[in-house]
């Protein structure tokens, strides 16, 4: 007899060539934690450690056939969405999701760690209208909630106000990612109800790239071994800790965070 297979979890965004965020990310982090990674891929692009250096989107065709191809078949415990870069990708994913009865965590990105950017001006508001109604949970960082909202946050006390905005849009519940405020890595998950405020110490490390992949990732994982949204959320954040201190130097600018850090080994493969 063949064991039961691991929670299934798939990841809609682009490809990251250096392997540090995007699908590449996110197939680790699923690894990683003890759920099977699927993928469908939006777009490809030629990206290393000084940034992104070009992008090409996948047709919307491609994207709608392999989503249907993996959902039809071998079915979904939580799916997580990264870039989607214009209004047409970000409506059809949106229109997937929402006729696919697993948890969704949507991560709404705009730009790289590099300030490149990944969403089209023109798509922000199929991510308001059509994208963040159907999250289960959404995750933007401050750069996002300003591109969202056009709430700027400054301090601790603004993350309250920035999450009462995103959940106008429609998402069941919103993580506010607070990194790069100054102190303390502070974020605020909540559902206009309950309040969770999740602290970490800040590591001194410049190599996170692929954290905001990683850890809208890590809570779909979570969500799909049918954890609790504050459980799977506060199991994440532990989880992308670990992996932005274990973080790596690669190439010459940013290097990743360590998606393997639980496994045991550190970075030179001991």
């Amino acid at each position: 007899m063949s064991r039961p297979h691991p929670p299934t979890v798939l990841t809609v965004a682009g490809s990251d060539s250096g392997g540090g965020a995007g699908i590449q990310a996110d197939l680790k982090t699923m690894l990683a934690l003890g759920t099977h990674g699927m993928s469908v891929l939006t777009a490809v692009t030629a990206q290393n450690s000084l940034g992104v250096q070009g992008a090409w989107e996948l047709p919307v065709e491609a994207v709608r056939a392999q989503y249907r191809s993996v959902v039809d078949d071998i079915g979904v415990q939580a799916v997580k969405t990264g870039m989607l870069s214009s209004a047409e990708l970000v409506e059809t994913v949106a229109e997937l999701i929402g006729a696919t009865d697993a948890p969704a965590v949507i991560d709404p990105v705009g730009v790289s760690k590099h300030g490149d950017a990944l969403l089209a001006a023109s798509a922000l508001d199929s991510v308001r209208t059509k994208l963040l109604p159907v999250a289960t949970v959404a995750t933007p960082n401050l750069d996002e909630v300003a591109q969202i909202t056009g709430i700027r946050v400054e301090s601790e006390d603004g993350l309250r106000r920035a999450a009462a905005a995103v959940l106008e849009f429609g998402p069941r519940w919103v993580l506010i990612k607070g990194g790069h405020l100054p102190g303390d890595a502070v974020d605020l998950l909540t559902d206009g109800t309950e309040e969770h405020w999740l602290r970490a110490p800040r590591h001194d490390n410049r190599h996170t790239h692929g954290t905001g992949c990683t850890l809208a990732s890590a809570i779909a994982c979570g969500l799909a071994k049918g954890h609790t949204v504050p459980e799977a959320v506060t199991a994440a954040k532990e989880y992308v800790t670990g992996a932005i201190a274990a973080g790596f130097a690669l190439g010459g600018g940013i290097g990743p965070v360590d998606h393997g850090w639980a496994l045991g080994r550190d970075a030179s493969g001991a």
